[in-house]
């Protein structure tokens, strides 16, 4: 029996299969893929420590990070996904796609989320060619530009806030009569001079040559069509956790997401953590899923080794 089994091969779940190693628990990570979401990006410029990485290269530097510590503690299975989660008695059995069942006294889930893509014309054609689902990893591309953010609740706000540091201009473009994100954060965004929102805009495409240029878009209250000009379109119209497999042996809210204790990262299910972009926590971010793993990981490591 292991005494943890890690779920997910993003800086999460790295992080924790690191430091398992470090503490000598005898761990299982599993994995269909390394890298999480950033792997589609071409320049990460936020990565702490590494001013400059493409996505590629920061899962293969986390693959090895984990491969040089994992000696005879820590056993990689790559290239297929958990399954479900059961108990059994005092300890937890996973399964995963492959039929295989393994005992664990501890289990991590870190299989972060995926994000919830636009699906008008041309959002496939320009994704990575100025359709980007992540502000602060691409923000800084944009500086003297003018870009739109579509999305109308606290993710869109926030990443128009980061935007106005770096852009020209940023207009953020709701689907719905009225914001979903708190007052207080609208206001605030809002009252930046370079910044502007708009009600009730129903999308319609997404405009180029070699890379996005124009967002076309329709206003559903007067029905007048609107070509606007933009260097970039950022997307923030929701996550998709990665948590089905958890099935319900794990409390998860309306959003899908697993919820956590912030303080140790325990699930209300004695014996399961959670840690990054499938959590109910506030900002998801590379930095933020790494820091609150190794928070799992430290508790974990107390939990088993508790007399």
């Amino acid at each position: 029996m292991y005494d943890l089994i890690i779920i997910g091969g993003g800086p999460g779940g790295v992080a924790a299969g690191v430091y398992a190693a470090r503490k000598q628990l005898k761990t299982l990570f599993l994995t269909s893929e390394w890298g999480g979401q950033s792997t589609v990006s071409d320049d990460i410029q936020n990565w702490i420590g590494t001013p400059h990485i493409s996505g590629p290269q920061l899962a293969e530097n986390l693959k090895a990070h984990l491969e040089e510590y994992k000696a005879d503690i820590v056993t990689i299975k790559t290239g297929h996904l958990a399954k479900k989660i059961e108990r059994a008695d005092t300890h937890f059995v996973v399964e995963t796609d492959d039929g295989v069942r393994t005992e664990t006294k501890a289990v991590l889930i870190a299989t972060g989320s995926t994000r919830r893509k636009l699906t008008i014309p041309g959002a496939d054609l320009f994704e990575h060619k100025g359709i980007t689902y992540c502000a602060s990893c691409d923000g800084p591309l944009y500086g003297g530009q003018d870009v739109v953010v579509v999305g109308g609740g606290n993710a869109a706000f926030e990443s128009a806030a980061q935007l106005l540091a770096y852009a020209k201009s940023v207009t953020l473009l709701q689907r719905g009569a009225e914001f979903r994100a708190d007052p207080v954060t609208v206001e605030k965004v809002l009252s930046h001079p370079n910044m502007k929102a708009l009600l009730n805009v129903e999308l319609i495409e997404a405009k180029g040559d070699k890379f996005v240029d124009t967002i076309v878009y329709k206003d559903t209250l007067t029905n007048t069509i609107t070509e606007l000009p933009t260097a970039g379109i950022f997307v923030e119209i929701g996550l998709i956790p990665t948590t089905d497999f958890a099935g319900d042996i794990v409390e998860r809210n309306a959003a899908n997401q697993i919820v956590i204790d912030p303080w140790t990262q325990q699930t209300k299910t004695p014996g399961i953590w959670a840690a990054g972009d499938c959590t109910n926590v506030l900002y998801h971010q590379n930095n933020i899923a790494a820091g609150d793993a190794v928070r799992a990981l430290e508790d974990i490591y107390m939990h088993l080794t508790a007399k």
